[in-house]
């Protein structure tokens, strides 16, 4: 028998923004917000002659002196100066990234919705019969496009409608913001400095290329554009121009949005009719310690005693690799996951996402899911809790990761390993107030 574990595949630039604040370097802050800039990333040091013209002021200096010193950088790099001029100009600072401390939104990983609702609630708000009835619709609207689309990149039309759906609800909103003015506060806010730069600097090859005017760069609140929300970096490697007018316009042309999906996916590594999971039955005496995060093959879990909740076969051959997943431990639904399970997640690395488009794709074929109800009655972990919990876990030496408020697959997978050693049942690896309680104890 072949085993793999699964690791975290890199993400292409087309993630959700939780999603890639893990991926980024932290700087260090000086005001709470705003690191200085200094010659180490280039600076006033930089021997590129002054060709460009004065900005007009933010309102912020800690903005100003940033792009003063960006843009050189940006032209230095190769960039052209009327397009660095146009891109920066007019930028402003937003309170979401640049306000005062009370009036700044949350952008940590452990403050997005994907991460920090139970399971239950966020797919409850994500996998709605308003988005599944909306893609059965468009799916029979958009049917001959859906047709060369799938003939072309061999992703199901299914999947697509499911990202579209998550992302922007069907291409009806696709963000207010400005993307160029987003990610140059990202910037200035310092956390994700490095990756703001790399997208701008995207975002000018992009003008350069003529594929899209200034005035084009609509984007989400973290930079993400089009209806299948592309970061600029992504956008240069896999938007396409679809319905041959010329243009990659991810903004106004579904057919040009949805080809430019499928055919990320498919460079993800996308199988097209094969499952990206399966609700499965497991057997009472079932050894739960097997939710560890590895590949087996399929014919290993149904010697272990897993079935489809639903009956039937599993749509795959035996010899597929799949990981058995229990996304609220023993006492709630449990699923085999696929290949298509991961590819999901290039979009954005929370379980929760994935696992909603997953079941989006289904549900615009007809079929609905969960079976098994959610465990609600067990109360989520806070931040706080989980911090707990990943502190105690590492001093015990079960290594849980960065201690960072997000019970994620290292977490649990340390619980786990700490359940199993302590001969506790079921060793699910599930973060409950018990399992808390448990590790304190032990660690005191």
């Amino acid at each position: 028998m072949k085993m793999t574990t699964k690791s975290a595949r890199p993400l292409a630039g087309m993630v959700a923004f939780a999603a890639l604040l893990t991926a980024c370097a932290a700087s260090p802050q000086v005001d709470g917000r705003t690191p200085p800039i200094n010659s180490t990333g280039g600076g006033t040091n930089i021997p590129t002659p002054d060709v460009l013209k004065p900005f007009t002021p933010s309102g912020n200096a800690s903005m100003d002196v940033w792009r003063n010193d960006f843009a050189r950088r940006a032209v230095a790099s190769g960039r052209d100066v009327d397009v660095v001029q146009a891109t920066l100009e007019g930028i402003k600072p937003l309170k979401l990234y640049l306000g005062d401390e009370a009036t700044v939104a949350k952008t940590g990983v452990a403050d997005q919705a994907e991460f920090a609702k139970p399971i239950w609630e966020y797919v409850r708000s994500a996998v709605t019969e308003g988005r599944k009835s909306g893609g059965m619709e468009r799916l029979a609207e958009l049917a001959p496009i859906f047709d060369r689309i799938e003939a072309t990149y061999g992703v199901d039309r299914e999947a697509i409608t499911a990202i579209w759906a998550m992302e922007t609800n069907l291409g009806s909103y696709i963000g207010s913001f400005d993307a160029a003015n987003t990610l140059s506060n990202m910037a200035v806010e310092g956390r994700r400095r490095t990756f703001a730069e790399s997208e701008l600097k995207a975002l000018m090859k992009m003008q350069e290329r003529g594929e899209v005017n200034r005035d084009d760069l609509t984007s989400g609140w973290a930079g993400a554009m089009g209806q299948t929300q592309f970061m600029p970096s992504t956008f240069l490697t896999y938007a396409v121009d679809f319905d041959g007018d010329g243009r990659k316009d991810l903004w106004n042309s579904a057919p040009d949005a949805l080809a430019s999906a499928a055919n990320y996916l498919r460079a993800s590594g996308y199988q097209k009719d094969e499952p990206w999971g399966v609700e499965v039955l497991a057997p009472s005496a079932f050894n739960w310690s097997l939710a560890d995060g590895q590949d087996r093959r399929l014919s290993t879990w149904i010697a272990e005693g897993l079935s489809p909740m639903t009956g039937g076969d599993f749509g795959t051959a035996t010899s597929s690799y799949a990981e058995f997943w229990l996304p609220t431990g023993a006492t709630g639904p449990k699923y085999l996951l696929f290949k298509n399970f991961d590819v999901y997640k290039t979009y954005n690395r929370s379980d929760s996402y994935a696992f909603s488009v997953g079941l989006l794709t289904d549900g615009v074929a007809g079929s609905n899911g969960p079976v098994a109800m959610w465990p609600t009655h067990l109360e989520k972990l806070s931040k706080r809790d989980v911090m707990t919990l990943q502190s105690s876990l590492n001093r015990l030496g079960f290594d849980a990761g960065p201690v960072d408020g997000i019970a994620g697959r290292g977490t649990k997978g340390a619980l786990r390993r700490f359940q199993a050693a302590n001969g506790i049942d079921p060793a699910d690896g599930y973060p409950t107030q018990q399992a808390l309680a448990q590790v304190i104890a032990a660690d005191s």
